[in-house]
């Protein structure tokens, strides 16, 4: 008989901490009626910005908004190539190809999953050589961890190609002693539920020192709005944050401090656990993850037995991500770097997510390592 099954992400435990106050705040807007751009949007903004450094924070409906608001304001569209990994979500190059861009895919580093930048490197000059117009990179810190943003800012710096991250996995991380919004262009992040920092439903943001981008973004936001909701002077989008999730996620920006330190320390045990069995993700010096997923590396053909005896002791797992995007349908007909994109496709066959979130109890997790040890071992 299978153990009962813990929660992948225990959303329920961090509201019960919260609840009160997540209550409060729902409450307060509801009785205002300012459900769209309300007082709430504005503060959240603000502490948002002051998290990160960041100068600027324009928040929006989604992280996949968050992409296609800074395209938008790029001018992407047909004609142009914007690099990114193949690694990822669907969303970091869907936004690319919604407005006519051309996703060019690129290769990550085996131990960081985050994009490889000799594979970047390889691309630009590849999209150049092919006729192709490349004008902007899309880094993704995959799992919480930063990409290499100091040799990525320098390619992009030489190629006179402009830099966005995409942190949707990542805000609250940390490189070199600079927390993820102040790199590049501009970063993005998103709030969905199973977030480090997620709301009750959708919503994004995005962070920028450049005043003129800034106000282009909140433009944009409203369906390309000048001087007032009926002087539209450039094409925009609906994409404004609910007032009631910015509410809820000034409360949960409250803890989102301990809940990092939280996270930190549950991926330290899983790391002391599960090294001999594993390989377990690598942070790099100086740098500092969020975990959105702790993703483990196997040996070819030993993921599905192990689903399944985890399975069997309670255990939920998740496979991030088991076929990359330049393998998918819908963009597999799209350019990679170097013909192949070799660490992404072994990626994909090799690697497993385990339970993360800032509540997950010693003994639970404890659980989860022994179950792994004794299949693995």
């Amino acid at each position: 008989m299978s153990a009962p099954m813990m929660p992948f992400i225990d959303l329920a435990a961090q509201r019960a901490r919260i609840a009160d106050r997540i209550d409060a705040a729902v409450l307060k807007v509801v009785a205002s009626g300012a459900y769209v751009m309300g007082p709430e949007v504005f503060e959240l903004e603000k502490q948002l910005a002051a998290f990160c450094g960041a100068k600027h924070c324009v928040s929006c409906a989604s992280g996949t908004d968050a992409l296609t608001m800074v395209l938008l304001a790029k001018g992407v569209g047909p004609g142009v190539a914007v690099l990114c990994p193949s690694f990822t979500f669907a969303a970091t190059a869907e936004a690319v190809a919604l407005l006519g861009g051309m996703p060019y895919f690129v290769d990550v580093l085996e131990d960081s999953f985050n994009m490889d930048p000799a594979s970047l490197e390889a691309g630009v000059a590849e999209a150049r050589a092919a006729g192709l117009n490349p004008v902007g990179v899309i880094a993704v810190d995959l799992f919480g961890q930063p990409a290499d943003y100091e040799s990525i800012e320098k390619i992009c710096s030489r190629e006179k190609l402009w830099l966005l991250g995409d942190a949707a996995q990542a805000f609250g991380a940390s490189y070199r002693g600079r927390k993820l919004g102040t790199f590049g262009l501009a970063t993005t992040t998103s709030f969905f539920p199973a977030k480090p920092l997620g709301g009750y439903g959708d919503g994004g943001a995005i962070f920028t020192d450049d005043d003129e981008l800034a106000a282009v973004l909140r433009s944009v936001r409203v369906h390309g709005q000048g001087t007032d909701k009926y002087d539209n002077v450039r094409i925009g989008v609906t994409g404004r944050l609910d007032t009631i999730q910015a509410a809820i996620l000034i409360e949960k920006l409250a803890i989102f401090a301990d809940e990092i330190v939280a996270r930190d320390e549950i991926a330290a045990r899983y790391a002391a656990g599960l090294r001999e069995v594993a390989i377990p993700p690598a942070v790099a010096p100086g740098c500092q993850s969020v975990w959105a997923q702790y993703t483990i590396r196997l040996k070819p053909g030993q993921r599905d037995g192990l689903v399944a005896a985890l399975k069997e002791a309670g255990v939920p797992t998740a496979c991030y991500y088991p076929v990359p995007l330049h393998r998918q349908t819908a963009y597999r007909n799209y350019p990679v770097a170097g013909g192949k994109l070799a660490v992404t496709d072994r990626l994909a066959e090799e690697v497993l997510s385990l339970p993360m979130h800032p509540y997950l109890k010693p003994e639970a997790q404890q659980r989860v390592i022994d179950a792994a040890k004794k299949h693995l071992g």
